[in-house]
């Protein structure tokens, strides 16, 4: 700005790094919230694989496969887990780059605000001698005063006051010339630490996009990879399923149940109705009459 006592361009810098760092934190928070995530997840799968039945009387290959699959989600859940692990030390790291640049920026802030307020002070000085010189009468006007005095005593009078404005007006003038020389000292200055103040910030900023960008990538880099991990768990169990024989499971079966090698024999017609037709029925005694 043109204006000296202006901080409209500084402020505006302060204000996107604080927007930047900012920005950092909310990465941060969801690097945190992703890991807490991950690790309740993990943890309910490692529960499910250990405490959930999944065909606990199966046999044979079949049986093999599915101790395979729960052994692999397992490992699933704990992949998880690490991953969370993982998560929270990215999100340390991202904050301990932010803490670390808000650090070097205070430094460089204490400096900018201290010449400001230097600045500023010597600005309001100055205009204020400066204001002090222009209240003096001019020289001319109190000269052409003395020609119109009706008396010798006002005319000493008239001109010792002048000798002393002009006398003041000097001082005042000479105050006025020291001031500005100051205040372009201090405007050098401050220009110097500003545009150094500026590369800093820039430098900060570069810094800090680049650290940003990276962290997304790895963060994504390390969602890939443990997708192509669990992918890999996924494919042990997709082999022991190719293992699986049904031929295998239903003769392991029959061999282990079995309870001979005979069936049983065919039950056989038996008449029973005509056998007893020829059988001869046994004669009855003679009743004995009963005498009265």
């Amino acid at each position: 700005s043109t204006d000296l006592t202006s901080t409209v361009g500084y402020d505006s810098i302060i204000q996107h790094l604080n927007d930047g760092r900012k920005n950092c934190k909310e990465f941060e928070d969801f690097l945190k919230e992703r890991a807490i995530i991950e690790e309740k997840y993990g943890k309910e799968l490692i529960n499910l694989s250990k405490k959930r039945p999944c065909g606990q009387t199966e046999l044979n290959t079949l049986k093999r496969s599915l101790d395979i699959f729960k052994q692999q989600i397992d490992n699933v859940g704990q992949g998880h887990i690490q991953l969370a692990q993982t998560l929270r030390e990215e999100a340390k790291k991202m904050e301990d780059f932010r803490e670390k640049q808000k650090l070097h920026r205070k430094k460089i802030e204490l400096i900018m605000e201290a010449i400001h307020k230097n600045r500023n002070v010597q600005y309001k000085k100055t205009m204020e001698v400066k204001q002090t010189c222009c209240c003096f009468l001019p020289c001319g006007a109190i000269g052409d005063a003395l020609l119109h005095l009706p008396s010798l005593y006002h005319f000493w009078q008239l001109f010792l006051k002048l000798a002393q404005t002009k006398s003041a007006l000097e001082d005042s003038d000479r105050s006025y010339q020291q001031s500005v020389a100051t205040l372009e000292k201090i405007r050098e200055e401050w220009q110097k630490e500003h545009i150094k103040a500026c590369e800093f910030f820039e430098t900060q900023e570069c810094e800090r996009i680049n650290y940003f960008r990276n962290a997304v990538w790895l963060h994504v880099n390390q969602l890939s990879l443990g997708c192509v991990q669990n992918d890999e768990k996924y494919e042990e169990i997709r082999k022991s399923l190719e293992m699986c024989s049904i031929e295998k499971d239903v003769d392991f079966f029959v061999n282990l149940r079995k309870t001979g090698n005979l069936a049983p024999a065919p039950v056989l017609y038996e008449n029973y109705y005509n056998t007893q037709r020829n059988v001869t029925p046994a004669r009855s005694p003679v009743p004995v009459p009963i005498s009265r």
